[in-house]
Parts: C-alpha cells; structure tokens; sequence
C-alpha cells in the first residue's frame, strides 16, 4: 500500500519548510503555555476531588450553591463530565479535611435525588510537589537513554537530531493540553513517555534505512540517500500511524470519560511523532551533514 517514488518526491529539497513549520508548531505551543498555564490536577498541585453523580442533569451553578452556603465555593473548580446518560460534577478544591470532605458529599447528595459519590481523591502539597519532581525526572532519563542508545548504535549527530525531535514532540502536546485547559496529571505524564518511545521508534525505523543507503549508494549525496529513506519507509509510517490512531480514538470515543484526557494525550502525541519523524528528524541531519561538510571544505 501507499507506494511511493523516491526520485519523484523530493522531501528533503523543501526541509526549510518543515523548519519553518516546526518552529511555528513550537512557537505557539510555548506561547499557550505562557499565557494560559498548565491546568495542574492534583496529583501535582495538591488538593481535593470529589465526582459526584447524578441521574437527572444537574447545572453547576445548582452544585455550586451548595457549595458556597458551606464555605467552600470560592477556590472550587467544577467539571460537567457525561458518561452515556449519566451525568457526573467534578469538584477541585484545596485541600479540605476529612470531616469538610464529609461535609461536601453529604450536602450534595442530601440536595440532589438519586446523586451520588463516585470517588473522591486527596493528595497534600508537599506529595504534590514530589510527583512533579518525579515526572520531570522521568522525562529527562528517557531522553538521556534514548541519547546515550542511538549515539552507541549511530551517530551523536543522530542522538542530538532525536532529542530535538522528542522536544518538538513533547513541546507540542503540552502545549496543546495547555490551550484546551485539560488537566495535567500522573496519567498525562505515563502519555508523553509512551509518544517518547513511539516517536522514537519511528525516528529510528528511518534512520536504519539512512544508514542502510550510506551503504548501498555511496556515490549519491547524503541528501538523496536521506530522501530515498523517507519516502521509502513512508508507507510503513503512514500505515503503521493510521492503525494506532484509529485503534486510540475509538478508545476515547467509547472508552469512558477516566480514560479521555490519557486517550488525547496519545491521539495528539503520536500524530505529531509520526510528522517529527519524517519532516524533522531527517531534515535536522541532512542540515547538519550539509553544514559540517561546507565547514570541512572552507576549513581546508
């Protein structure tokens, strides 16, 4: 399937276009970032949430009267989730107490027929801020592995151009969670290690065809034995993409509203990897090898 003629497309010759494409991509991702924040949840910021769920609709406003006549409305953020026909209210607040989180369920039950508590989660400030430690050590050993394996099995040239493309990668999905407003949690950090790994993957899959063409045309410059290796792994990648992508977003269709934000996070992560890997990736080396050669040359 998807066939293509490597001397016919010529990828490569339009890399300043994917740069300029990319650094856009990441321009605006950072500026969401900047101006709207991440909506931490708390698995990071510490605090208290309670879903509550109920079989009639139920407007927030309803529940966040309920709220103010206990004190607690004023640093409360509340969440409309559906799940088939059942409704269900998120209720973020600070961190509240075993006796106020009683008090919250039993006055939003006793006021709505048929509500319930569907689950309630606590986590202090200080485990808060341990996770955030945590998660971001987690990113940055997967990409120090990742550096430290493709720089043994290739080239620091291919290690350096991987981690710019994982940044790109990961700089967009945040930055996309960031505009949404969606909630930045321990399963969306679970999300952006699976995309590092996918997108590496991918990134790797071209690679060994670059290597594999160094071998076969060494009489061709680098940058058509980098064209022929895109446009020949492009049908795998395109294939392979579109199965994963079909296969995740009918999981966050059907899947339920927990799972949603994860299912997202993936969706967003691994067609921007797939796009990395093709249009960064490999223009970000043949760049380098252009510009290394050139310095070589003028140098001698």
């Amino acid at each position: 399937m998807l066939n293509f003629d490597s001397e016919k497309i010529d990828l490569m010759g339009k890399r300043k276009l994917w740069f300029m494409i990319g650094s856009a991509v990441v321009i605006l991702s950072l500026l969401a970032l900047l101006i709207f924040g991440l909506n931490l949840g708390i698995d990071f910021a510490g605090g208290t949430i309670i879903e509550f769920g109920f079989e009639e609709q139920v407007e927030t406003d309803e529940v966040r009267t309920i709220l103010a006549d206990i004190g607690i409305a004023e640093d409360a953020t509340l969440q409309t989730t559906t799940e088939d026909e059942y409704q269900g209210i998120i209720v973020r607040t600070g961190e509240l107490s075993p006796e106020e989180i009683e008090e919250v369920e039993n006055a939003v039950v006793d006021n709505f027929s048929g509500a319930e508590v569907l689950r309630t989660d606590m986590v202090g400030p200080t485990i808060g801020e341990e996770l955030r430690r945590q998660a971001i050590l987690a990113l940055l050993v997967a990409g120090l592995a990742m550096v430290i394996y493709i720089s043994f099995r290739f080239e620091l040239k291919f290690a350096v151009t991987t981690l710019a493309t994982l940044s790109h990668d990961v700089i967009f999905t945040v930055g996309i969670f960031a505009l949404l407003g969606r909630e930045i949690n321990t399963a969306f950090v679970a999300a952006l290690l699976t995309i590092v790994g996918y997108s590496i993957n991918d990134t790797i899959v071209i690679f060994d065809r670059i290597r594999e063409n160094m071998k076969l045309y060494r009489k061709l410059p680098f940058i058509e034995q980098a064209n022929r290796a895109v446009v020949d792994t492009l049908p795998r990648s395109i294939n392979t993409s579109m199965t994963t992508l079909v296969a995740i977003l009918a999981i966050y269709l059907f899947g339920g509203a927990a799972i949603r934000n994860f299912m997202l996070a993936l969706f967003i992560g691994l067609a921007v990897g797939t796009y990395s890997s093709i249009f960064v990736a490999s223009p970000i080396l043949v760049s380098w090898d252009i510009r290394s050669k050139a310095k070589a040359k003028s140098s001698s």
